[in-house]
This record gives structure tokens, C-alpha cells and sequence, in this order.
């Protein structure tokens, strides 16, 4: 492999409602950039690159005040609410013109920047893509604690290459990302669908801090739609556990009907309410439950049929007062 040079770095940022925090994590980015440009870690030209996905406060407004004081700025804002992996990837995919690294970081400034410095020396070693891993989650509630757990196990026994408290702090390489432009699916789950590329990676590890200011964007029915988005766009098991199930229920109501026809052979005709009962409840649930899980399936075939975009972009502010309406780069 031949040696690398000094990158140019592009920090994607999406955001979505942000105000109370924006300016804030403006400075303390910026500041990281600058300090690493002095450090020669990454060349002039390095930016930060904010992603407005339809906020309905003033981040809008503000990011293009920001943007419009400091060209290390740019902006990005779409022309609706796509949700965060669309505008994830709406970042990376406008970044990778001008950049030759992008990491994409929150910008409620819990995860560490500081991490940055590790991130680069994982590039410069070769790596093409690197996960930033929070330590642990002792910052989280009994309840999300929890469910995340539990969902990182169920997604790893589904087969997903999802790493375990990973969420969307990464850095990918030009090459990593021309590679990513390449998937089409519109249901995106940039977590599993990443690490199924097959690029040198690496692991960085980093501590979550409190967050300092506005309160949190992923609800508990966001987090959910997310989850069943990784589960239904990594993995076909469910459908092929729904065949062991359907064949389980097959055995159990043949095995059933045997010991009715038995006792009915001994003369015991026993009314048999609770059995009937239990076996309709059983018969009744797996079916339900079957049909949800095939019509999520069935759901996402749908929408990607369609072929619509993942995103529009509306406006994108670049450098000293370029703006450029209407540009489309699906």
C-alpha cells in the first residue's frame, strides 16, 4: 500500500431542530479543525458541513448566519424531513466532491471530536472506513440500556454485521464512500449496510458526554422505526424463522389431533373447551404475528419499486456566499 498523504476533512453534521445547541457545537468544531490544520494532521480546505434535514426552528437560519461569517462552513439543507440516515448520507455523498476523508459526527456534541485525532491515525494506517464505539452506556436510562442490548444481540443472531454501540460516528475514505454511492436501496441502514462493504476497518473507542444543551431527537417510535429498519433491510431470517415456526405449529396440531383421535377411539369424549381454546389463541397469534413480519417485508419491496428519491436538496451554501438551488445528487 502506498503511503498516505495528509487528508482533506470534511465533518458531516445532520441536523434537525438544533437551535439551542448549533452555534455552540459550530465553535467547538471549527476549533477542532483548526487546531488539527496547525497540527498538519489535515490540509487547508477542510470543513465543516452541516446537513439541515427540514428542522422546523431557526437552525436553518442560524447555520446560514454561520456559514456566512466563516467559509470553513458549508451547508446542506434538504428540501423536507428525510429522517437521519437519508440526511447522513445526503452529507457524505456532497462531502466526497471535495473532501478525501469524511466523519460523520452528531451535532449535540456528545460524542468526543477529540476522538478525530485517532480516527485519522486508523486512516493514515490504512484503514478506509472507522467505527467510533462509545465505551460503554452508563450515561443511558435503565430502559435504553436495555433495549439497545437487546437489540444489538437480536441483530447479530439475524446474521447483521451491525457493530455493537455504534451509532453513526464513523470516518469513511473517498474510496469507501465512491463505493457506498454505488447502493441504490431506499431503505437506508448505513450501520449494517457499511460494514457489508468489506474495506479495511478499524475500531476507535470514546467516552459519551452529557449533552449540553436541547434535549433529544430520537424518540422511542424513531428509535423503533430504526430498529425494524436494520432488522428488515440486514437480514431475510424472520421470514425463514416464520417457516420453522410455521412447520412447529404443523407438528403441535398434528400431534394434537392424534390424541383427540385417541381418546375418541377410548370413548372419552370430553368437551374439550380448553384445548380448542388454547390451540385458537396459538393458531390465531402465530398467524398475526407471521403476516406483520411479511408485510414489513412486503412494505419495503414497495417502496423500493417506487424508485423515488432518498432525498432532495434544496439549497447548498459553499464557501463565501455560493448557493446553489435545486441540486439533486441521488
Amino acid at each position: 500500500m502506498d503511503e498516505r498523504t495528509i487528508p482533506v476533512l470534511y465533518l458531516v453534521v445532520p441536523c434537525y431542530n438544533e437551535e439551542e445547541i448549533i452555534e455552540k457545537s459550530a465553535q467547538v468544531m471549527s476549533d477542532k479543525l483548526r487546531r488539527m490544520i496547525q497540527e498538519e494532521r489535515i490540509l487547508e480546505g477542510s470543513k465543516v458541513m452541516f446537513v439541515n434535514d427540514g428542522s422546523k426552528d431557526k437552525t436553518l437560519r442560524l447555520l446560514h448566519e454561520i456559514a456566512a461569517k466563516d467559509s470553513i462552513f458549508s451547508v446542506v439543507s434538504l428540501a423536507g424531513n428525510y429522517g437521519h440516515q437519508s440526511a447522513i448520507l445526503a452529507g457524505m455523498m456532497m462531502a466526497r466532491k471535495y473532501a478525501d476523508v469524511v466523519v460523520t459526527i452528531d451535532a449535540d456534541l456528545q460524542q468526543d471530536i477529540e476522538a478525530l485525532d485517532k480516527f485519522l491515525a486508523s486512516y493514515m494506517a490504512g484503514s478506509e472506513v472507522v467505527y467510533g464505539v462509545r465505551n460503554d452506556r452508563h450515561s443511558d436510562g435503565v430502559f435504553k440500556k436495555g433495549t439497545a442490548t437487546a437489540y444489538y444481540k437480536l441483530m447479530h443472531l439475524l446474521g447483521s454485521k451491525v457493530i455493537t454501540n455504534h451509532a453513526d460516528y464513523r470516518l469513511m475514505s473517498k474510496k469507501a464512500l465512491n463505493a457506498l454511492a454505488e447502493y441504490k436501496e431506499t431503505n437506508l441502514f448505513l450501520r449494517g449496510l457499511i460494514p457489508t462493504m468489506g474495506f479495511a476497518s478499524d475500531v476507535v473507542y470514546f467516552d459519551v458526554k452529557e449533552r449540553e444543551a436541547g434535549h433529544s431527537k430520537y424518540t422511542l417510535s424513531k428509535m423503533m422505526t430504526l430498529a425494524m429498519d436494520g432488522i428488515t433491510s440486514m437480514s431475510v431470517r424472520p421470514l425463514r424463522m416464520i417457516a420453522v415456526l410455521g412447520i412447529l405449529v404443523c407438528l403441535f396440531s398434528v400431534i394434537m389431533c392424534i390424541i383427540s383421535f385417541v381418546d375418541w377411539l377410548q370413548g372419552n369424549n370430553v368437551p374439550g373447551y380448553t384445548t380448542s381454546l388454547i390451540v385458537s389463541l396459538i393458531m390465531g397469534g402465530v398467524t398475526l404475528f407471521s403476516l406483520g413480519i411479511i408485510g414489513e417485508y412486503i412494505g419495503k419491496i414497495y417502496m423500493e419499486t417506487k424508485k423515488r428519491p432518498r432525498y432532495i436538496i434544496d439549497t447548498f451554501v459553499w464557501k463565501e456566499d455560493v448557493t446553489q438551488k435545486g441540486e439533486d445528487d441521488v
